[in-house]
């Protein structure tokens, strides 16, 4: 099923007291690409995070954003250096006592001195939140994914469409091939019969004429090439794989064979078609750039 590089995806996980939201758009790129905007704290689970948004997307770039919003209050550990405080105790009593002073001590200056009492967040490990980022990606993921088969479906229909009437053009470019040479004949024939006004002509020598012009601006070899192209360019469209860069170059070698006719025919019906041919290849090479 071909699919466009333009998507929008958005996931939604809880885990572990925190919500996890995850936005991925995707855009045309030659090759794959991910880059993804996370809290610093969770930088540890990027690559992780990458990887799984590559399991699906072959071709690219994809804009990842990730949001986290605390569910839970997270209720800091206070902790209370007992040997420190204590140490505090025995030297402010020496003191008082060499000053001779007999005012109490009392808790709170001993809580108030540098390093007695420490407030500590919850300390947390990031592979614990990892279920809950990896479901919202894989969530994005699916609405990602989704937005991109529904816009290539609607690009496979317009490109079939469009081989469909380059391949009729062929079929006019075909018949109209054989008809070249005759008409060169003909021409031929007559322009020698106004110079030559009542000399014999040697048919011989016209007919050697008209068959090395015939085999000069024979077209059929890439007549049969073209049709091949068309054909394989209209097959990419069943499998499960990525078309895009496959597609590609077939369309430049359609180009090739058609700029080829354009060459080896100077007649003016076929000159015309190949003129329209060639629009409608424009149009289909601009569409296949947006496939995966």
């Amino acid at each position: 099923m071909p699919r466009s590089m333009t998507g929008f995806g958005r996931g939604e996980a809880i885990g572990h007291g925190k919500k996890f939201t995850v936005e991925l758009k995707s855009v045309n790129h030659r090759f794959a690409e991910v880059v993804l905007r996370m809290p610093k704290q969770f930088f540890s689970l990027e690559e992780k995070a990458k990887r799984v948004i590559l399991e699906r997307v072959a071709r690219g770039r994809v804009d990842g954003f990730v949001s986290v919003e605390q569910l839970e209050e997270k209720i800091p550990t206070v902790k209370v250096d007992k040997a420190l405080a204590s140490s505090y105790y025995k030297a402010m009593g020496e003191l008082l006592a060499e000053l001779k002073m007999a005012d109490p001590i009392r808790v709170d200056h001993i809580l108030a001195l540098p390093g007695v009492v420490s407030v500590e967040s919850p300390q947390e490990d990031a592979d614990q939140w990892w279920p809950a980022l990896e479901q919202a990606i894989r969530s994005a993921l699916d609405g990602l994914v989704a937005m991109r088969e529904a816009e290539g479906n609607r690009l496979r229909e317009d490109l079939l469409d469009r081989l469909g009437r380059i391949e009729k053009m062929t079929s006019e470019i075909e018949a109209r091939a054989p008809l070249v040479a005759e008409e060169y004949r003909a021409r031929l024939i007559q322009r020698l019969s106004e110079w030559l006004a009542d000399a014999t002509l040697d048919m011989d020598r016209v007919m050697a004429e008209v068959v090395i012009f015939a085999e000069k601006s024979s077209i059929t070899e890439e007549i049969v090439r073209l049709y091949s192209h068309i054909g394989q360019a209209g097959r990419s469209f069943g499998g499960n794989d990525p078309v895009g860069r496959k597609l590609d170059f077939i369309i430049q070698e359609m180009y090739r064979e058609i700029n080829t006719i354009a060459s080896k025919s100077g007649d003016v019906l076929i000159s015309g078609l190949v003129v329209e041919a060639k629009s409608e290849l424009e149009k289909i090479r601009e569409q296949v750039q947006n496939l995966e």
